[in-house]
């Protein structure tokens, strides 16, 4: 019975070794070709991802993040200043946010894949603005009003 059970282990170890040797080669073969998996962003998350990151820069939790809170002198972030008065407040972080999760929604469905967000980089580094991707409804998606008449 010991002798059984000794064995059993041995095997199972030996299959969870197996396992991982194919999964770290799969990565190792991922990783030379240069494969980064895609990701998809959806406005929900990146809104609660956008709140939580002012939420660590406001370290004395007013609600507003002054010159002394930003990352570094000469932050970008204070282009989200539109009043201009040196302070990015709740509203201006959350509105401006998400306008750049719009800018980089190209095709408007709601989410940024990994692709869509590197395109808009790469269009606003060259200072050009992205392609529009539009999107084709979908039958019966009540949102877009697309086929959705009685007949």
């Amino acid at each position: 019975m010991t002798a059984s059970l000794v064995l059993a282990v041995a095997l199972l170890s030996a299959c969870g070794k197996k396992s991982e040797e194919k999964a770290a080669q799969a990565d190792a073969v991922a990783n030379a070709a240069g494969f980064v998996p895609p990701a998809v962003t959806s406005r929900v998350d990146f809104s609660t991802a956008m709140d939580q990151r002012f939420r660590s820069l406001d370290r004395n939790g007013d609600d507003r993040i002054d010159a002394p809170e930003l990352p570094r002198q000469n932050s970008r972030l204070m282009g989200l200043d539109r009043n201009k008065d040196g302070v990015i407040s709740q509203i201006e972080w959350s509105e401006g946010t998400m306008r750049r999760f719009d800018q980089m929604d190209l095709n408007h469905d709601g989410t940024v894949t990994s692709e869509e967000e590197s395109e808009w980089r790469a269009a606003r580094d060259a200072g050009r603005a992205p392609p529009a991707q539009p999107t084709t409804p979908v039958l019966g998606d009540t949102l877009s009003n697309q086929g959705t008449r009685a007949q």
